[in-house]
Parts: C-alpha cells; sequence; structure tokens
C-alpha cells in the first residue's frame, strides 16, 4: 500500500470542509498514523487538493512521500501529535476565533458546547507562523489548560480530536462559542457556566449518539 493512502484520502476529501472555516487557502489539516501524518500541502486551493498532492512528514520531520511542500505549520503539527498523540489537527482562521486571538483572550465557558475542547480554550503566545517557537506556545497553552483546542495569539485557531471529523467539530464548536461570546460582550457581560455544569455535559455527551436527538 502506498504510504498513508487512507490519511491523504481523507485529508484531501475533508480539506474542502475548512472552506467555511477560514479565508482563502489559509489553514491546514492533518491526519497521523503512527510515526508519520498526512497534511495539506502548501498554497494548494482545499477544492483541488487530491490524495497524491497531501505531503506525508514524520514525526521528526521529514518528508517521506509527496512532491509538494507540506504545510508551513507542519512543526505545530508534530509537537501537538508528540505530546498529546491525537488522532487529527485542524488550524484554521476562523473569524471569532481569531477575534479572540487578537484580543489575545483565552474563550471562556459561556456555553456548553465549549466543552468539546474543555472547560476552557487558552491562548498561545504571539509567535511567527510556521516556527518552532509557535508550535511550543501552542503545546504549553493545550496543556495548561488540559484543551485539546487553544487560540493563537494574533492569529488563529488550532483544534485536534480522535480522526478528522473530530477535530474539525471541536474547530466548528470553538468559532460557534466563540462567536456566541463576542457577540454577548456587546450587549453586556456573558454569564459563564459552572464547573459542574461542565462535567455533567461532558458526561452527556459521552451519551449523545443518534437516538438520544440533537444536542
Amino acid at each position: 500500500m502506498t504510504v498513508l493512502e487512507a490519511e491523504r484520502r481523507t485529508v484531501a476529501t475533508r480539506a474542502a470542509e475548512l472552506r467555511e472555516l477560514t479565508p482563502g487557502r489559509t489553514g491546514n489539516l492533518s491526519v497521523r498514523r503512527g510515526q508519520r501524518l498526512a497534511i495539506t500541502p502548501s498554497g494548494v486551493p482545499y477544492d483541488e487538493i487530491s490524495p497524491d498532492d497531501v505531503s506525508v512528514v514524520s514525526l521528526g520531520g521529514e518528508q517521506v512521500f509527496g512532491e509538494l511542500a507540506p504545510s508551513s505549520e507542519s512543526p505545530m503539527h508534530r509537537r501537538i501529535y508528540e505530546r498529546f498523540e491525537p488522532g487529527a489537527i485542524v488550524h484554521t482562521h476562523s473569524p471569532w476565533s481569531t477575534t479572540l486571538a487578537v484580543l489575545g483572550e483565552p474563550l471562556p465557558p459561556v456555553h456548553y458546547m465549549i466543552v468539546l475542547a474543555g472547560e476552557t480554550v487558552p491562548i498561545a503566545p504571539y509567535a511567527t507562523y510556521g516556527t518552532e517557537e509557535l508550535a511550543d506556545n501552542a503545546v504549553g497553552a493545550m496543556a495548561s489548560a488540559e484543551s485539546s483546542a487553544c487560540l493563537l495569539e494574533n492569529h488563529g485557531l488550532v483544534a485536534t480530536g480522535e480522526d478528522a471529523a473530530a477535530a474539525i467539530e471541536t474547530a466548528v464548536a470553538v468559532e460557534s462559542v466563540a462567536r456566541a461570546y463576542c457577540q454577548a460582550q456587546s450587549v453586556g457581560t456573558p454569564q459563564q457556566l459552572s464547573e459542574d455544569a461542565l462535567e455533567a455535559t461532558a458526561r452527556k455527551l459521552e451519551e449523545y449518539g443518534p437516538d438520544e436527538g440533537e444536542k
């Protein structure tokens, strides 16, 4: 079998969903198997990516498949995989999440869907995109808040999941809560959920399925 064939196919197929979250060709998506990850190539429009365009790199940074350069944020993806071992990672410049990132504000628990990421979505200090410093900052922020996502100061959002669908779902949930938070702040003081309420939601979501109805 060709190197990470299924993972490259997943990246190529699901990358188009990022158009709803991030402008132009910004952002990136990766899926991991073992010590390698399939990641969107640098600068290619999402709806033009084929499985053969998807780069494969090792956790050590060696490109092992693909003629196109991997995303410039590969260092951040690699570091997050090394530290937390998720199955997939998505990075976006979603407008409401990026609004908070520009303000240097973490996202507090103002809506129960934040539990897909944790009790809060922390802010990682600014660093130039594509650098090891940014990777370190993202990992540090996620670890300190025990969150599966973080805002990148003056940059955007990074979210993780057990697979590509879960990572994208987390990114969508964070963006939705970020929008509600920003809008609520414009008219008043947002009310935050208690730790008990968040824990109850987390337990409820563990049971959530097709037979239970909508969230």
